[in-house]
């Protein structure tokens, strides 16, 4: 199969969706793969690291569209790209459809086989989103503590405090893998952590690697009344390949202390918060009721060398698959069943049908 990985474009995204190390395994596959011309700059890729890999180097991506049967990228397809995307095509790249209409409108029109790496699933583990998860839990609190800087607009509450003084309340909704990430900073950055989570089997384990948090089943009601003290306040809950609710009401915000910071995680799948809105790395942060909202959609694109490494452990071996079999893997792998979104011109992501009103097929009948 020919692979192609085009530069991301998407505002500050300097990951790459593929290491030179993965793609001299889809080389020794017997595969050709076609990176576009510095696409891995930004994460501490040369071009010479890809050629030796065995990669060819392309100039433009209209080229590597035109060519590649199978696309690799990490961001959700912009405009210039959708045009150049083609039917039969395979996407495999974070769509996060459920927040994102023109995009899967766009696909859709196409006839775009859509893969998406945040609802690959496996026994209910989402292992392609982990590992982002995991790098924007951790950034989280760190950028909380940032904006907690009074010259930055915060309130001016140092993460840890000092002896004599109380350190910052970090309040996270949510106690998934993000959550638990985000957790896992602010404990060590000697914050008082609490984590509302509806699970109560999930609590046990939180409890478990976090005994000094506090820990609390998550409601309106509790969340009402934790939000008015906090901080900050990270912003963790998913549904997978779905919209996110709108846990944080606008009184609820209204209702913190000036100079508060919300660290909305959530935010590409369409945000927790009522009063979050996108945001990017140029321009990351706004205030509404005087609490500062970081809210940009491409958090772990901060951190390129660590993500981009990160993300093709995870996504290489069924990038591999892919490429060995076309959407035949799709068919015989469970796994990339969970991960389809679009096939055929047919929406085949419940989630994402539920999200926009619109059909929802499914991908049994298709494949």
């Amino acid at each position: 199969m020919i692979i192609g990985v085009p530069k991301e474009i998407k505002d500050n995204e300097n990951r790459v969706a593929l290491t030179p190390s993965g793609a001299s395994e889809l080389k020794r596959s017997g595969h050709t793969v076609l990176v576009q011309k510095d696409a891995g700059a930004g994460s501490g890729f040369a071009d010479a690291h890809y050629l030796k890999a065995g990669a060819q180097i392309i100039d433009s991506p209209a080229e590597i569209f035109e060519k590649a049967e199978m696309i690799l990228k990490v961001k959700e397809p912009q405009p210039p790209e959708l045009k150049m995307l083609r039917e039969g095509q395979i996407l495999f790249t974070y769509l996060h459809l459920a927040a994102e209409k023109a995009v899967t409108d766009a696909l859709l029109e196409r006839k775009v086989t859509g893969i998406a790496y945040e609802t690959v699933s496996e026994n209910g583990f989402l292992p392609l989103l982990a590992p982002m998860s995991e790098v924007a839990g951790r950034m989280s609190c760190l950028v909380a503590g940032y904006y907690l800087q009074k010259p930055h607009g915060g309130k001016g509450v140092l993460m840890s405090g000092v002896p004599g003084t109380k350190p910052a309340k970090v309040l996270i909704v949510g106690g998934g893998f993000v959550g638990m990430n985000a957790a896992t900073v602010a404990y060590g950055m000697g914050a008082d952590v609490t984590i509302l989570e509806k699970g109560i089997p999930r609590i046990r384990v939180l409890k478990d690697l976090l005994p000094k948090a506090t820990i609390l089943v998550s409601n309106h009601a509790v969340l009402e009344d934790e939000i008015k003290t906090a901080d900050a306040v990270i912003g963790a809950v998913l549904v997978p390949g779905a919209k996110a609710p709108k846990l944080i009401t606008k009184e609820m915000v209204a209702s913190m202390q000036p100079g508060s910071v919300i660290v909305d995680v959530a935010i590409d799948q369409g945000g927790c918060t009522e009063t979050s809105r996108p945001t990017t790395h140029s321009k990351p942060v706004y205030t509404e009721n005087g609490v500062i909202h970081y809210c940009v959609t491409n958090m772990p694109g901060a951190y390129p060398r660590t993500s981009t490494i990160a993300l093709t452990n995870a996504t290489l071996p069924y990038a591999l698959l892919l490429a060995k079999s076309g959407t035949a893997a799709i068919k015989t792998n469970v796994p990339l069943k969970l991960g389809l979104n679009t096939y055929k011109g047919k929406l085949t992501c419940e989630g994402v049908a539920e999200a926009f009103g619109m059909e929802y097929v499914n991908p049994d009948k298709l494949l």
